[in-house]
């Protein structure tokens, strides 16, 4: 019997706020200097009391209702003990029984919960000693743990993907994994049952490939390491970019090692007094999943809407079109034009002449090569008028049979052999003709009326 990967994920993402968790310290992840954003608070000076951030309550109440989790009434914070100079109080303010968010699911994924705690500050190693910054200490800090019905590494790679977008569509954490604002941690076993096998958390998974690379890694090395009759040790491993496997850490704690209890200095939440509370769905923007079936409702495959809905910028540029377009049937093409030639890159690029351009090319006023070419223009000079510039630059496409009959007839008098095996039966070297009269009018004919103009000649 081959060997059953089990995978659960633990995601950390830093919150937008304007302060931090429990004090009044500015919350910039953007902030270069050293120490700036500290007070006696963040910094655990003796006598000072934490105060609830409430905009980082709402941020993960608002995630609990878009993924389907139940909201908890009643919760509270529990002081987790560990002892590390990254965290100035030797505990780290968390929950532990009685999280925010219980269930729900993401992506086919189902969620265990969804609670709040503060984050560490950031340590930096050398020769020479190590250092800390306190400035990320205290930070609010989301952590959202799966259940453990994982089983490959891509599937984890496109759940951290949806929740990234999930938590930007929300404007609840901008979770940039290069800047450590979104932090994957991976729990992986294997077994050749239902049964678990014994877990190993990997952490320093600084992008959706290093996850995903990470736990094939591990998956392949427990296996190794079991076939040869040997036995997997439960703890924490690390990844290393440049050699592309995972190291041993410490060995695994478990929930008792950290001491949890009540944080006495905290009073208890419940969340139904919050006046917010019952507003929560009405104050959910369009959620992506549901952008991506808006999306492949107005006609665009399924690749072409997820890939428009995985960015803020594309499905924003994309919705802008679309309000512009006269005919919602032009959404496919305009999705056509923004994957393949824009790919993003939208600078200059005037939404109003971008979907002019898309009416004039589905109304066969501009071929698609004309088309390529007027966007080429049109993002060079950040010009509102896709008209003026096709006008200019000589692309209207020419469809008056009169215009195009001359050329019609120049091609037949210059590939007699080519009429003759048309007439002969051959109905495949068409296409041929068609080109050669696109060359005569110099790309602007159209080819549709070319085409029948061909055949009516080719009956003659």
């Amino acid at each position: 019997m081959q060997y059953r990967p089990t995978i659960g994920l633990e995601v950390h993402a830093e919150l937008n706020t304007r302060t931090k968790m429990f004090c009044d310290s500015a919350n910039d992840a953007d902030e270069s200097r050293p120490n700036v954003n500290v007070c006696p608070v963040c910094m655990a000076h003796p006598g000072t009391l934490p105060v609830i951030n409430a905009e980082a309550v709402r941020h993960v109440a608002r995630v609990g209702t878009a993924i389907g989790g139940t909201i908890a009434d009643y919760t509270e914070f529990d002081r987790k003990s560990y002892f590390y100079p990254d965290i100035p109080k030797g505990y780290q303010i968390s929950q532990y029984e009685h999280p925010l968010v219980t269930g729900g699911e993401l992506a086919g994924v189902a969620i265990t919960r969804v609670h709040l705690e503060e984050d560490t500050a950031r340590s930096s190693h050398s020769d020479v000693g190590s250092i800390v910054d306190f400035n990320r200490a205290g930070v609010p800090l989301m952590e959202l743990v799966t259940e453990p019905v994982i089983h490959d590494a891509k599937t984890a790679g496109d759940f951290a993907r949806e929740l990234q977008l999930l938590l930007r569509t929300l404007g609840a954490s901008h979770a940039n994994l290069e800047k450590g604002e979104m932090r994957v941690e991976a729990n992986i076993s294997v077994s050749k049952d239902d049964t678990f096998g014994t877990k190993v958390e990997v952490k320093n998974l600084n992008s959706f490939r290093s996850a995903e690379r990470a736990i094939e890694f591990e998956i392949a090395r427990q296996i190794e390491l079991l076939e040869k009759g040997e036995k997997v040790v439960q703890e924490t491993r690390g990844w290393d970019e440049d050699r592309q496997i995972t190291f041993s850490q410490r060995l695994k704690e478990g929930s008792a090692d950290y001491r949890y209890f009540p944080e006495p200095d905290l009073p208890k939440l419940v969340l139904s007094e919050l006046p917010w509370l019952s507003e929560l769905r009405a104050t959910l923007p369009e959620l992506p999943w549901e952008k991506r079936a808006r999306y492949e409702s107005i006609g665009l495959k399924s690749e072409q809407a997820a890939q428009l809905a995985s960015t803020i910028e594309d499905s924003t540029f994309f919705d802008a079109v679309l309000a512009e377009l006269s005919d919602e049937g032009h959404a496919a093409t305009a999705a056509n034009y923004l994957l393949s030639d824009i790919a993003g890159a939208y600078d200059k690029l005037s939404v109003k002449a971008f979907a002019e351009l898309i009416e004039m090319t589905a109304t066969g006023s501009v071929s698609s090569r004309g088309a390529k070419d007027a966007l080429a223009l049109l993002r060079a000079s950040g010009k509102e008028s896709a008209r003026e510039t096709v006008e200019e630059a000589g692309l209207l496409q020419v469809s008056d049979t009169g215009s195009l009959q001359k050329a019609i007839e120049e091609v037949l008098s210059a590939n007699p052999t080519v009429v003759a095996e048309y007439r002969a039966g051959k109905e495949s070297v068409l296409q041929f003709l068609v080109g050669q009269s696109m060359k005569a009018t110099k790309g602007a004919g159209n080819p549709a009326v070319l085409r029948e103009l061909l055949v009516e000649a080719l009956k003659a």
